[in-house]
């Protein structure tokens, strides 16, 4: 069981943006896509995946990975800060639409940098090690976490608000049983991959039937002429609340960019990935939009800002006695959302590690159960720290600054690399006014913040920053002292034997199919 961490450099891998070169060991080729899971290659082979993912598989995975828990507690948030309900249907659909022009620049960027781990990779190439790894550190401390921490309190809160009607549900018991959500996901996902696979499985069908509930409801209340809180009345036009009414439309949206991950995949990406965010984002802007038109045919801004479950007080009104089973469905629903985050997390931490810019352990599977227990063990730590804060918005204000800025840096590689390198092959060539009108918008959408959400946008940074020193003591610094290597050496060695984890070349084929399913 002994470890590469004396072994390790802690240099960064020099790559070059080469069609089909993978960011795992040395030597070994990746041309799968795959967050580098192929990096044990089996002892220096090539290691490939055959592109079978047609149209339809492409869309099935961006609407899949959009559409979780945000519909049902965003509504509230982009209300809050709009103050009409017209107004919020705007801002609805203008998320959508920012959202579709961001995934179109990920298009250009997908199909020109083929390397695996999407927008770490193009940032990698573009701006180098250092600029990847602050992603990484975002995506790994404040992005993941906090989103899993916002998806178990929605858990919770749904649960909890039937034996609470009149009122929110007590803070601490929320998050309790967010804790509890948690810890019990994280023991499927450290025992079994096969019961952490079912459990998705099984409950994405949850969400889409609660929302098909809702929307066919609401279509028949629209019919029957309810439109009367369809107003423009106390709209709040400030360009500080739009601002951060635009965070909670987004967080919705989380996920357009997941297709990029496994973009090698998808059969004739050229033709197949445009299509594939143009129907898959057009679906569900309208899916979002119309499920708000149904809340509002029924419920008054007061009362959706009054709500901490804006589907169960819509259900309450809307079908009566079988109202109980809105509530299950989002229940269900965000508890496979919590599942898909512990399940796909794993995935980041290994591309991280097989870039050196993450501990060795992480990449570490477990030799009795196969599974990626220290990644998920990791990754359930920080939510649970995260749910010290039990105000749901405030922790979407963390995770949309953090998000919005990153990725606003990652469409920043395609003009950078249309000035640096203009000669990339370029299969997908976006006009420029894409990435420039999405620059903009990202500017605004993090900048304006900072000065009307002070707090939430200051710890943000703080987070971001916190990645300097860890980046210059653990990365940068490569001539480290011998104790320094022996004490890293030796607590990686403990923890090893504390889970009974070993590197995944010990049993490459199952690692692999832990984290790709």
């Amino acid at each position: 069981m002994e470890t590469e961490s004396l072994n390790r450099k802690n240099s960064s891998r020099k790559s070059s943006i080469v069609n089909g070169n993978g960011s795992g060991d040395a030597s070994t080729k990746l041309t799968n896509g795959d967050g580098g899971d192929g990096g044990d290659g089996g002892g220096g082979g090539e290691v490939t995946l055959k592109a079978k993912m047609s149209l339809l598989n492409g869309c099935t995975v961006i609407v899949g990975s959009i559409i979780g828990s945000g519909i049902f507690v965003s509504p509230t948030g982009v209300l809050m800060y709009t103050g009409s309900v017209n107004l919020a249907l705007i801002v609805w659909v203008i998320s959508g639409l920012f959202s579709m022009v961001g995934a179109y620049c990920y298009a250009e960027l997908g199909t020109m940098i083929t390397k695996s781990g999407a927008d770490y990779a193009y940032i990698m190439e573009t701006f180098g090690p250092f600029m990847a790894f602050i992603r990484l550190w975002i995506e790994c401390m404040i992005v993941r976490p906090c989103s899993q921490a916002i998806v178990a309190l929605t858990f919770s809160t749904y649960v909890l608000k039937p034996f609470f009607p009149e009122c929110s549900p007590p803070e601490d018991s929320a998050r309790l049983l967010a804790v509890c959500c948690i810890l019990v996901l994280t023991l499927i996902n450290c025992w079994d991959v096969k019961w952490a696979t079912a459990v998705q499985d099984i409950f994405t069908y949850a969400k889409l039937l609660a929302l098909f509930v809702i929307i066919a409801t609401g279509m028949y209340q629209l019919s029957l002429g309810n439109v009367q809180y369809f107003t423009f009345e106390n709209s709040d036009t400030k360009v500080t609340s739009i601002a951060l009414s635009f965070y909670s439309g987004l967080f919705a949206y989380n996920g357009w960019n997941y297709l990029n991950f496994i973009i090698e995949e998808l059969k004739d990406p050229v033709k197949n990935l445009p299509r594939a965010i143009a129907i898959s984002c057009t679906l569900v802007t309208v899916v979002y939009v119309m499920a708000n038109v149904s809340f509002y045919t029924i419920l008054s801004p007061d009362e959706v800002l009054g709500s901490s479950a804006v589907a169960v007080t819509y259900a309450e009104r809307a079908f009566g006695m079988l109202a109980w089973t809105i509530p299950v469905f989002v229940a269900l629903s965000t508890f496979g959302a919590v599942n898909g985050i512990l399940l796909t997390s794993s995935r980041l931490f290994y591309a991280g590690a097989n870039n050196g810019q993450m501990p060795e352990i992480l990449t570490m599977i477990q030799i009795q159960r196969f599974t990626p227990t220290p990644a998920v063990l990791a990754m359930a730590l920080l939510s649970m720290l995260y749910l010290t804060v039990s105000d749901i918005f405030a922790l979407i204000n963390y995770v949309g600054f953090a998000t919005w800025l990153s990725i606003g840096v990652a469409v920043l590689c395609l003009p950078w690399l249309r000035w640096a390198q203009p000669n990339l092959p370029r299969p997908i060539r976006v006009p420029m006014v894409f990435p420039i009108v999405y620059l903009i918008a990202t500017m605004f959408v993090t900048v304006v913040p900072m000065y009307a959400s002070p707090v939430e946008t200051g710890y943000g940074i703080l987070m971001i920053l916190s990645s300097i020193p860890v980046y210059l003591v653990f990365i940068a610094w490569k001539n480290k002292p011998i104790w320094f290597q022996r004490t890293m050496g030796g607590l990686t060695q403990v923890l090893q034997k504390m889970m009974m984890v070993v590197r995944p070349k010990a049993a490459s084929k199952v690692f692999k199919f832990a984290i790709l399913s």
